[in-house]
């Protein structure tokens, strides 16, 4: 997977220190500080220990005496360990030689010679994730699991896959590029690229501000590895050879050039032997020349300019220009520095009341920030993007307040918790350690915001004198932009041809011969069938039987059912609402996603929108309002629709967040700037103009538009129609619903309008067993009839995405689970092999979706009516039963990896809360998957994927396909 600088921003707003938190006197802590400075363990000297009470973990830093090799492991009471190992990988040209050496080395390695053993491990694990990352400047290969048997078997093929790969030249071909003819038995039909990766990355780049990104970083930093494309442009791609795939390899995949880290409940002792045992006890000390120099300082501004694809779906098509100014800051292993500019860019451009807000987006100069606005600190030297040069009014200072929710928002994201931890921080770690700054420095936060204060507390300037330097003062400033070109497309493709036919005029006879003898050798090795019995794997047995009870109180508070949920939740309260929107009238439901886009961001009570965003972020950890369509459990055609009110904040702060919550029930405030908000919405978003009318988008005068949103906010934010849920810890829970009952009681008591008027609905009890009052409104279209439907989006892509979706149970039906094991088996025995490995595709698969539609997809994708015929193939597999036991329980590992993947305090009973699934459903549900057969598994194939027997639907979004415009049975739009 190619990673764009941009996705590892180290600033703190993108991270939220999460996991599973047990207890704060956690036996892994205390394991991990009884290690010493200089004690030794399986060929590792420990170099420091450091408790970091921040984030109740302690971090254990190690070398390893014979290669050098850098070890971190945080010890923390979470069951969901992770594993990682980076290299610092540098390419000096964009055939994305880092990037096809990621995906090479995971086909295949000298322990585990089948093929594609990183996919087929997919389906023999109960991992919590597995991937692989090309950054800039580093490839990462990182996995998690809950459970240590498993930890040990991905550990195992994840050490031999990076340091002993096969690397063969027909992987490197599958994965990175070939010439190929277009049908590989046919020699007399047209040579043309292939690979995952070449298609991949004109996926990549069709997109515009991915392509932007690319360019501002390229021109930004253009003397050394930063000038290139890590992942690969697609015409540089096809000059990389095998050759040198390999060399690069063998220099960078390294050792001594390679830094582990770890994470979790785990022992570290049985990490470090496993490590030295299989992988590192083979290796001797290098010096790999990897190191990225310091950028050379301009001593004056520079103007570039670029050229991107029109932009079809653009709400003005004469408005998609793009401007940004980009400033090269210091070097990101100062980590305190680092810390402060990130803070600083977070205070110029985060929220309304931030002085780019007011500079750019309020007077209209532009209607959004670009996605390359910000911090980036993902290169050796970080960079902060802005769109326009309007520096001046930052000299004046920032107001005390903006800094204050800054503190306050890094403090709810220390006590947060979600279920990614680990990977969250080896994410966060990876660049400055890359360049060799200290990982754990950048763990302490609490001890960087003192310092931080502590400095504008000695200097009241000191934020100033940060503008004034790296802003204001510096001359490594480059001002890109770019604009559409409508033969880009064009150009691009004549580009490629040309490349295609120097590539062609080139080759001999011999040259000819050799590439169909390839394509042939290629495809009977894709079409294969791999022994993977060098494998690890789990069994169906080492799955646990029955899931852990989540124990909820039902109860009402104002005559709300009110759900309450006693979590570990460290000192945070959860809230969340679910409002039904059966009673609103159909004139008005087209404007629902403007309204959950706009009602937190309109002013309330006292507070204009500028005064309700600080207060927001100074007293929750932020407060959304989303649209909700939840499909039934027991009968395909019925669903709630409605909206979901969600917040957080410290406890503390519980009777703030929801005196908010009250002043947006009560004393919304429609003031004559609400319109300018409103129309901002519009812009950004996008989905409006797709979910509802086209001319919403295009209304100059929303005077309209503001007449329908008190009518709105009347029927959705109402008592009558709303449920609520509260996850906190067990001390705070009384507080926590005292507070729901005086916020209900106090918008109840706000609420004069007559009673709605409610369509028939079905009420389904959320809690059958519990006798609960609390129910979901389920309503179904009467007039709605499901009917046959192909579909063809032409889109300025340069790949396809395509599905195919089946009607077929809903979740509480027999079939269901037999459903579920089928699409992961077709998936992985079937489909990955027809899609990715022979067509190319980025991806593709199956999947059983929770409202009872089965589906088939595949993306960045360089086929399309082809990948159709895929999945009717995958269809003819199962129902033949070409299939075995082994595969079947290779299915079932993959099913219940993703069903018993780790919940975060925050989100749990949540199921339970919108969709009515209990725990005794989910059990019930977990047997089912256990009992699934052979004969399961080829009846429903049969009888609601087979051709006829079920509605289905079809959608193609990409280039134009004369074959599809001349179908009549195709709609092309």
């Amino acid at each position: 997977m190619f990673r764009h600088s941009k996705v590892l921003i180290t600033k703190l707003k993108n991270l939220s220190f999460q996991g599973s938190w047990r207890s704060r006197g956690s036996s892994a802590v205390e394991r991990a500080q009884q290690y010493t400075v200089g004690h030794k363990i399986h060929g590792f000297t420990v170099k420091e220990v450091t408790a970091v009470p921040d984030l109740f973990l302690t971090s254990v830093k190690l070398s390893h005496d014979a290669t050098g090799a850098q070890y971190l492991h945080a010890a923390r009471d979470d069951s969901n360990n992770l594993f990682s190992v980076q290299f610092r990988t540098t390419p000096m040209d964009s055939t994305g030689v880092p990037h096809i050496l990621e995906h090479t080395v995971l086909c295949g390695s000298q322990r585990f010679p089948c093929r594609d053993p990183f996919f087929k491990m997919l389906n023999r694990s109960l991992s919590t994730f597995m991937n692989a990352f090309t950054a800039s400047d580093y490839t990462m290969y990182p996995f998690s699991t809950q459970n240590a048997k498993d930890f040990q078997n991905l550990l195992s093929v994840y050490l031999d896959a990076v340091f002993f790969p096969c690397l063969r030249e027909l992987d490197f071909c599958q994965e990175g590029w070939r010439l190929e003819h277009e049908t590989p038995t046919d020699p007399s039909s047209r040579l043309m690229f292939k690979g995952v990766v070449f298609n991949e990355m004109k996926g990549v780049f069709s997109d515009n501000e991915s392509l932007y990104a690319q360019h501002l970083q390229n021109k930004l930093l253009p003397d050394h590895t930063y000038a290139v494309v890590s992942g690969g442009a697609p015409l540089d791609i096809p000059d990389l050879t095998w050759e040198q795939l390999k060399h690069f390899h063998a220099t960078h995949y390294h050792p001594s050039n390679a830094r582990f880290f770890t994470y979790g409940d785990l022992p570290l002792e049985q990490h470090l032997q496993q490590i030295e045992k299989e992988a590192l006890s083979k290796f001797e000390r290098t010096e790999p020349n990897t190191a990225v120099p310091p950028q050379a300082h301009w001593d004056k501004p520079r103007v570039d300019h670029v050229t991107c694809r029109p932009d079809a779906l653009a709400p003005d098509p004469m408005k998609q220009n793009t401007l940004c100014m980009s400033y090269l800051l210091g070097d990101i292993t100062d980590t305190f520095e680092a810390f402060t500019l990130s803070l600083l860019s977070s205070l110029m451009i985060s929220g309304p009341n931030s002085p780019f807000y007011k500079a750019l987006i309020e007077p209209e100069i532009g209607s959004d920030f670009s996605s390359s606005v910000g911090f980036d600190g993902s290169t050796r030297q970080a960079s902060f993007t802005i769109g326009l040069q309007v520096l001046t009014g930052f000299l004046t200072g920032f107001e005390e307040e903006q800094i204050e929710a800054l503190l306050h928002k890094i403090e709810i994201q220390m006590k947060h918790q979600s279920t990614s931890f680990g990977l969250a921080l080896a994410s966060y770690i990876a660049s400055c350690w890359n360049h060799d700054g200290d990982p754990v420095q950048l763990l302490k936060i609490s001890e960087n915001v003192s310092r931080f204060q502590q400095c504008l507390k000695e200097n009241p300037r000191y934020l100033q004198d940060k503008v004034q330097h790296y802003f204001k003062d510096n001359t490594h400033r480059l001002t890109l932009t770019m604009s559409p070109d409508e033969r880009f497309l064009e150009k691009q493709a004549e580009a490629e041809e040309q490349k295609l036919q120097e590539k062609i005029q080139n080759l001999s006879d011999a040259d000819h011969k050799d590439i169909y003898e390839k394509g042939l050798q290629l495809l009977a090795v894709q079409s294969t069938t791999q022994d993977a019995s060098c494998l690890p794997a789990l069994k169906v047995s080492d799955i646990e039987p029955i899931i852990p009870y989540t124990p909820v109180q039902l109860g009402t508070a104002g005559g709300v059912p009110v759900q309450c949920c006693e979590q570990p939740t460290n000192g945070m309260v959860y809230f969340r609402a679910m409002c039904n929107l059966n009673s609103l009238p159909e004139d008005l439901k087209i404007y629902v996603p403007l309204f959950c886009s706009v009602i937190t961001k309109l002013g309330c009570g006292e507070l204009d929108y500028r005064q309700q965003a600080q207060r927001i972020e100074l007293k929750t950890g932020g407060m959304s309002v989303s649209p909700q369509i939840i499909p039934d459990t027991d009968q395909l055609d019925l669903y709630e629709q409605g909206i979901m009110l969600s917040s957080s904040c410290l406890e503390r702060n519980l009777p703030d967040m929801f005196q908010l919550w009250s002043d947006i029930f009560n004393r919304l405030v429609f003031f004559q700037e609400t319109e300018k908000e409103i129309f901002k919405s519009l812009r950004p978003a996008g989905d409006l103009q797709r979910d509802g009318p086209g001319e919403i988008a295009e209304l100059t005068d929303l005077t309209s538009v503001l007449r329908k949103l008190p009518r709105i906010k009347r029927h959705l934010l109402n008592p009558e129609n709303m449920r609520c849920a509260v996850n906190a810890t067990p001390q705070k829970m009384s507080d926590a619903a005292g507070e729901v009952e005086r916020f209900m009681g106090n918008i109840a008591a706000n609420r004069k309008e007559r009673k709605p008027v409610r369509p028939t609905v079905v009420e389904r009890a959320l809690d059958p067993q519990a006798g609960s009052s609390a129910s979901r409104k389920l309503i179904s279209e009467p007039h709605f009839k499901p009917c046959q439907m192909k579909t063809s989006f032409q889109l300025p892509f340069n790949v396809n995405f395509v599905s195919e979706c089946v009607r077929t149970v809903p979740f509480s039906h027999a079939d269901y689970a037999s459903l579920c094991i089928l699409a992961r088996m077709m998936t992985a025995k079937f489909l990955h092999g027809e899609i990715r490995e022979k067509g190319g595709a980025y991806g593709g698969g199956a999947r059983m979706g929770g409202g009872g539609l089965f589906s088939f997809y595949s993306y960045r994708d360089p086929n399309s009516t082809q990948t159709l015929s895929a999945f009717r193939g995958g269809v003819e597999w199962a129902r033949a039963g070409k299939f075995t036991q082994q595969d079947i329980d290779e299915a079932k590992l993959s099913v219940f990896s993703a069903v018993d993947a780790p919940v975060a305090p925050s989100d749990k009973g949540l199921g339970r809360f919108l969709n009515g699934i209990t725990d005794e459903m989910k059990q019930r549900h977990r047997e089912r998957l256990f009992a699934v057969t052979n004969k399961n598994l080829t009846d429903v194939a049969g009888r609601y994927l087979g051709v006829g027997q079920q509605t289905c639907g079809v959608a193609i979004l990409g280039p134009e396909n004369e074959s599809i415009r001349k179908d009549p049975s195709w709609v092309v739009k």
